[in-house]
C-alpha cells in the first residue's frame, strides 16, 4: 500500500489540467506574437523565406539530407507531380564524438562522404557520367548547372534564416555541442566540404524537419489551402506554420516571394516559456534541467520530447529506490513476488545511467493492457536488466509513465492549439466545416499509443475551440517530411534562381561564404594560440 500511496503523490505532480491547457495556450499565442515583432524571445518565430505550400502537382528528381538528432539521413526524391513519389534513402548513425567535435569540419566531411557515397550506390550511371564530365566543361567546378543535384538540407536546429539557402546557426541542440559552428552558415559549410569531394551537389534550400513535414503533408493530402502547421513529436520537437506576412513585424533581410501574402514560420518552439510563466516543473523535470548540456534551455522540449521523457522516468524510478518507506524492486524472498522469483536489478542496468532509459519503455507501458503487465514486465527484463519484477513495481512504473507521456500530449496540444487559432481558419466563413489540416511527424505520434488521441482530447477543451472546432482538426502522419519536403523546397529553390540570377552566381556566392568562414576560422585559432 505504501508504494500505490506514493506513485499516486507522484503521478499527481504530473497531471496537466484543463486550466493549465489553457493558460498554457494564452501564453503560447502572447510568445508567437512576441517572436513576430522582435529577436531574442523564447519563441523564435523565423521566417522561412518559404512563401507558399505545394499541391501535389510538383515534378522532378530531387536530392534531400536530413540532420535531424542521432542519424544522418541522404536521400533521392522522384515527385510524380500528382500526390505521390518514390524515394530511396540510406541512414546512418552520427558518431557521438561527432556530436561534440572540436570543428564544425570534422562533422561536415562525414557529412559530405555520406552523400559521395549515396551517389556511387544509388545514382552510380548519373555520378559516373559527371566525375568523366568533369574534364570537359568550363564551370569552375567542372559541371555544368544543369547537370547539378539540388539538394535540400534538413538542419533541425535553431537557425536564422537569411534566405532560402542560408541560415547561422544559433545554438545546438540534441545533445550536439561544437562551438566553432555556432554563427555559421550551415550551408555554407556542407557545401564547402561537397565541393573538396568534387560531388556534383549545390546544397539549394536549407530546411527545418517541420518546415518540411508541413510541405509534405501538403503535397500527400492537398486540400483546399493545404496544411496549416507541420510539427515534430520525436527525438526532439519543433513547429512550422503558415502566417500572414502582415503578422511578420521583424524585419527580414532576403528575398522572398509577396504575392502569396505568407511566409512559413519556424516557431522553435522547443524552447517555449524558457522563463517558466505557465510550464509545469516537478522536482525530477529540474534535476533533468540541471543536468542536461543546456540548463535553462528548450523547456518545452524537455517536458515533451521523446529524448527526455525516459530520463523523468528514469529519475522516478531512482527516487523510489531510495526511498525507504516503500518496497520497490526489492522483494526480499520469492514468497512476496507473484513471479516466484526475487527481483533484481544488475549493476550494469541502464537505470544507473544518465540518458540510460529509452523514451520507447514508455510506449511498451501504455500499450500493455495484459493483466498481468507482461509485456512491460518483459521489457524492464531485456532493456533495463530489472529481473523478475513484481506486478506491483511494473503498476507503480506503468502509472508514472502514463502521467509523464499524457502531460507531454497535453502540452503537445497547447501548441497545436495556439497555432489554429492563430490562423484564424476555425472562424473563417470563407472555410466553414472545412478540414483543418496539421501533418505530424516523429517517434512519440508514431508509436506512443493513444498519444494524438491525447492531443484531440485536450484541443476540445480549449477555449476558442471547443468539440466542434477539435472535430476539424485533422492531424495527420506526414509521409517522410524529412525527405520528401526537403526535395519539395529544393525545387521551390530551383524556381527562384531562375526568377532571379544565374544559379552559377548564387553556387559561388555560397562558397565565398564557405571560404570566408574558414577564414574566420583559422583567424580564431591563431589569435587564441597567441
Amino acid at each position: 500500500m505504501a508504494l500505490a500511496a506514493e506513485t499516486q503523490s507522484i503521478v499527481n505532480q504530473f497531471e496537466y489540467t484543463d486550466d493549465d491547457v489553457n493558460k498554457g495556450v494564452k501564453e503560447f499565442l502572447r510568445q508567437m506574437a512576441e517572436g513576430l515583432e522582435k529577436d531574442g524571445t523564447s519563441l523564435s518565430q523565423i521566417p522561412t523565406y518559404v512563401t507558399g505550400v505545394p499541391n501535389g502537382t510538383e515534378k522532378g528528381l530531387y536530392m534531400a539530407v536530413d540532420l535531424g538528432g542521432t542519424n544522418f539521413r541522404v536521400c533521392s526524391v522522384k515527385l510524380n507531380g500528382d500526390g505521390t513519389f518514390n524515394i530511396t534513402s540510406d541512414k546512418v548513425a552520427v558518431p557521438k564524438a561527432l556530436m561534440v567535435a572540436k570543428t564544425a569540419e570534422e562533422l561536415f566531411a562525414f557529412l559530405a562522404l555520406q552523400i559521395k557515397k549515396f551517389l556511387e550506390k544509388h545514382h552510380g550511371d548519373h555520378f559516373e557520367a559527371h566525375i568523366r564530365r568533369r574534364m570537359t566543361v568550363s564551370s569552375p567546378e567542372g559541371y555544368k548547372d544543369e547537370n547539378v543535384f539540388r539538394m535540400g538540407f534538413t538542419f533541425s536546429f535553431p537557425v536564422q534564416q537569411m534566405g532560402i539557402n542560408k541560415g547561422t546557426l544559433i545554438r545546438w541542440t540534441k545533445g550536439f555541442d561544437i562551438q566553432d559552428a555556432v554563427g555559421k552558415d550551415v550551408c555554407a559549410l556542407l557545401q564547402q566540404e561537397i565541393d573538396k569531394l568534387h560531388l556534383p551537389v549545390k546544397v539549394a534550400a536549407l530546411v527545418n524537419d517541420t518546415v518540411g513535414t508541413l510541405m509534405a503533408h501538403s503535397y500527400g493530402a492537398p486540400g483546399s489551402h493545404g496544411a496549416v502547421l507541420g510539427a515534430i513529436f520525436g527525438t526532439g520537437t519543433n513547429g512550422a506554420y503558415v502566417e500572414k506576412l502582415s503578422n511578420v513585424k521583424k524585419p527580414m533581410v532576403g528575398e522572398y516571394d509577396t504575392s502569396t501574402g505568407e511566409m512559413v514560420i519556424n516557431t522553435e518552439w522547443g524552447s517555449f516559456d524558457n522563463q517558466l510563466n505557465v510550464l509545469p516543473n516537478t522536482p525530477w523535470d529540474v534535476v533533468l534541467d540541471k543536468q542536461s548540456v543546456n540548463p535553462g534551455f528548450q523547456m518545452y522540449e524537455k517536458r515533451v520530447s521523446g529524448m527526455f521523457l525516459g530520463e523523468i522516468l528514469r529519475l522516478v524510478i531512482l527516487d523510489l529506490l531510495k526511498n525507504p518507506d516503500v518496497s520497490f524492486l526489492k522483494d526480499d524472498n520469492s514468497s512476496t513476488n507473484d513471479l516466484r522469483s526475487t527481483t533484481d536489478i544488475a549493476e550494469t542496468s541502464s537505470i544507473f545511467q544518465q540518458w540510460g532509459v529509452d523514451s520507447s519503455i514508455l510506449s511498451v507501458a501504455a500499450g500493455d493492457h495484459t493483466p498481468a503487465l507482461t509485456l512491460l514486465r518483459k521489457g524492464l527484463d531485456d532493456n533495463l536488466q530489472i529481473h523478475a519484477a513484481a506486478y506491483e513495481d511494473a503498476q507503480a512504473i506503468k502509472s508514472v509513465a502514463d502521467a509523464i507521456g499524457r502531460r507531454a500530449a497535453r502540452l503537445a496540444a497547447v501548441a497545436i492549439a495556439a497555432i489554429v487559432l492563430q490562423t484564424g481558419k476555425l472562424n473563417d466563413p470563407a472555410h466553414k466545416d472545412e478540414p483543418i489540416d496539421v501533418g505530424v511527424d516523429g517517434s512519440l505520434v508514431e508509436h506512443y499509443p493513444y498519444f494524438r488521441e491525447m492531443i484531440h482530447e485536450a484541443l476540445s477543451i480549449v477555449d476558442g475551440i471547443g468539440k466542434e472546432g477539435a472535430k476539424r482538426i485533422r492531424i495527420g502522419l506526414a509521409e517522410d517530411g524529412s525527405g520528401v519536403g526537403a526535395a519539395l523546397i529544393a525545387l521551390v529553390a530551383a524556381g527562384m534562381e531562375k526568377n532571379t540570377t544565374d544559379a552559377e552566381e548564387i553556387l559561388g556566392e555560397l562558397r565565398s561564404t564557405a571560404k570566408a568562414q574558414a577564414a574566420a576560422s583559422v583567424d580564431d585559432e591563431k589569435a587564441t594560440s597567441d
